[in-house]
């Protein structure tokens, strides 16, 4: 029982926080335009700003009256900026007359103070709307018609007037207590080095978004009056550094594996310039270890900062580095570029150690991170869209209205992985009498927004959900035995027009898939009957070794193409492709086998359609996998599509795999893979 309650408390502990913090947040970020405004005021027009101007800056006096010039910088951080977050506060309680009385109210503070009131605010707003709420309930109803407007003009009028007074004896004072303890508790920590240290907090604070209560509740309150003193802070960049972040998905691109490698240059982009540093969440949710990455990198960029003496005029929000760089001080570019670098390089160095020292190197759950991450942050998140389907192993949506009737199976090339899982997957389908569905095969360039499902490898997902917005997407990292080809046999079998035994195509699906002749994937001459003439004796006794000399992944490689050129059916630059193919995307298949083959680019490297056979007495480490046998593969105007076919058939069956492993000769491979010469 113990065990449970502590977490079950954590959590609802988190979760209060973490509403806290949102409330803070949406009287903050609806005004985070007033801040930039006044920040980029600020940097043109003070004294020290690029173009001073005394009238708009606020400093210096008239010659002719002699009066000290007010400017907007003062009345805007003053009056205007505190406003706007008191009326955002009292109207998400209140609507618009809560908005009004807490404007009203937050007066009194401003003027009591004589100070930025922005805790003052953020205090009087939501006070003011929730109080005018509750008085307002007292004579709901009861007010006699027509005197409906008096009551409620002069009710607010009243008791906005009476929040004035109390914000002005009462609250001004303890919030501006409040606000100089703050101050000189951060005052505190620069002055002895020690500021640093908030990256214990503030970082992980952002992975589990508990950093709204912070930056926004504290930091940019604090950052402004520090702003308005001294013309710069270095506040407004211990959350908002977008080093720390592109530090993890840079080592994720080199040293990663499957979705996340495949995924983190899309979100380093969208980090990096867009500010959405939520995109990067999930990368180290999925690896939590990496916070120690993202912690050392915001300890290196704070202390950057800190000894450059550089700072921000005004919040970066969002915290793309076109912000930050927008809202940096005069004086302090090198500063804050070199706290950016500083802190991606400490970041990407630790982030890197720990992949390249890791077991998984980064292959977790993409998805189940993404889904933990909204979890915690209790709404949906726009990472869901760009990493979701990146996920490693993605399931299988529940099938409605009329079903699933077109699904491709799609790769880079579209010739090799893509038809070996396109006919292992056709032969689950029509074994469970599922005739209304066709499977095809193509490659991600050629995918149109015209199928029900799109089954493709972890690694591609991202660009098959940009080329098939409307289309369920399933992911597979193991084409020969996913077991994510049984979930989707299930859901046909569970679909409401499965028992009706419709075999007309789905509504929607392309012209091409009802009517015209069936693709090379599907036609009888390739995946049931003969194949082509052409594709006939494409695997040669002189194209099988029984005991391959490679001892990794390259040299299996480099193995096949000289194979396939040994048989005139390649050039030399095919290789070359055949490498660049596995860089991007795996051609591992299951059950110790994977197919090497070029990219779809080097398809007029191919000669004549051949298969190759090399068979390994020690598994050779094929991206993490083990692989005992590597079969080559150049097709030539899809003439290997049926002998495709044909070898799936023999690896989906694990007494033709150990057969292929016990064989002593050439002839007993030939008789096992016979058919791919029928």
């Amino acid at each position: 029982m113990s065990t449970t309650a502590a977490p079950s408390r954590l959590h609802t502990a988190r979760a209060g926080v973490q509403k806290f913090g949102t409330f803070l947040s949406g009287m903050i970020m609806p005004n985070i335009g007033a801040f930039i405004a006044w920040g980029l005021i600020t940097a043109l027009f003070i004294e020290k700003g690029f173009l001073p101007v005394p009238q708009l800056g606020g400093w210096g006096t008239d010659p002719a009256t002699g009066k000290a010039y007010v400017g907007l910088v003062g009345p805007m951080i003053t009056y205007l900026l505190p406003l706007l977050i008191a009326y955002t506060g009292g109207k998400a309680v209140y609507d618009m007359r809560g908005g009004v009385v807490g404007a009203i109210a937050t007066m009194g503070v401003i003027v009591g103070a004589g100070i930025p009131m922005f805790v003052g605010a953020m205090i009087m707003g939501p006070l003011g709307g929730w109080t005018m709420k509750k008085l307002d309930a007292i004579w709901s109803h009861k007010i006699r018609p027509g005197f409906e407007m008096l009551i409620n003009n002069f009710s607010a009028g009243i008791w906005a007037a009476i929040l004035a007074l109390i914000g002005f004896y009462g609250i001004a004072p303890v919030v501006e207590a409040g606000s100089k303890v703050a101050g000189d508790a951060v005052q505190f920590l620069v002055n002895n080095g020690l500021l640093p240290l908030t990256s214990l907090l503030i970082e992980p604070a952002k992975v589990l978004f508990l950093n709204n209560a912070i930056n926004h509740g504290v930091l940019t309150p604090l950052g402004t009056q520090q702003s308005l003193e001294q013309g710069k802070s270095i506040l407004f960049l211990l959350e908002a550094n977008p080093g720390p972040g592109l530090g993890v998905l840079l080592a994720y691109m080199f040293f990663g594996r499957g979705a996340a490698k495949a995924s983190a240059s899309g979100a380093a982009i969208i980090h990096f310039l867009g500010g959405i540093h939520e995109i990067y969440f999930p990368y180290v949710l999925m690896k939590p270890i990496l916070i120690l990455a993202t912690i050392g990198g915001g300890m290196t960029g704070i202390a950057t900062l800190a000894i450059t003496h550089s700072g921000l005029v005004a919040p970066a929000a969002p915290g793309s580095i076109i912000a930050v760089l927008a809202q940096t001080s005069r004086d302090s570019y090198i500063g804050v570029i070199l706290a950016v670098i500083l802190a991606c390089a400490v970041s990407f160095v630790i982030a890197s150690i720990i992949l390249r020292t890791s077991k998984d190197k980064g292959e977790g759950d993409l998805q189940a991170a993404t889904t933990q991450m909204e979890s915690m942050k209790g709404r949906k998140s726009m990472a869901s869209s760009v990493l979701g389907g990146a996920a490693a192993g993605g399931g299988v949506a529940t099938l409605t209205g009329t079903g699933v009737r077109n699904i491709v199976f799609a790769c880079d090339a579209g010739m090799g992985s893509s038809a070996m899982g396109a006919s292992v997957l056709r032969n689950k389908i029509k074994a469970a009498g599922h005739d209304e569905v066709t499977v095809t095969n193509s490659s991600i360039a050629s995918l149109t927004d015209t199928y029900d499902m799109v089954v493709v490898h972890q690694d591609l997902a991202l660009r098959a959900r940009q080329k098939t917005p409307s289309a369920q997407i399933v992911t597979v990292d193991n084409f020969m035995g996913s077991p994510r080809y049984d979930e989707i046999v299930e859901s046909l079998d569970a679909g409401p027009e499965a028992s009706a035994g419709e075999s007309a195509p789905a509504a929607g699906a392309p012209a091409a898939a009802a009517a015209a002749p069936a693709s090379p994937a599907t036609a009888p001459s390739t995946t049931a009957g003969e194949a082509p003439a052409e594709a006939r004796q494409v695997l040669r006794r002189e194209s099988v070794l029984l005991q391959g000399g490679a001892a990794d992944m390259a040299g299996a490689i480099d193995e096949a193409g000289r194979l396939l050129m040994a048989v005139d059916a390649v050039d030399g630059q095919y290789t070359a492709a055949m490498h660049e193919r596995e860089g991007s995307v795996s051609t591992y298949m299951g059950n110790f086998l994977a197919i090497p083959h070029g990219t779809n680019e080097a398809k007029d490297h191919i000669k004549a359609s051949a298969v190759t056979f090399a068979r390994y007495a020690d598994p050779i480490d094929w991206n993490g996998k083990p692989v005992k046998f590597v079969v080559g593969i150049a097709g030539k105007n899809k003439e290997h599509l049926g002998i495709l076919a044909k070898i799936a058939k023999v690896f989906g069956n694990k007494e033709e795999v150990a057969r292929l492993e016990a064989a002593s000769s050439v002839d007993e491979i030939l008789d096992i893979l016979g058919k791919v010469n029928a």
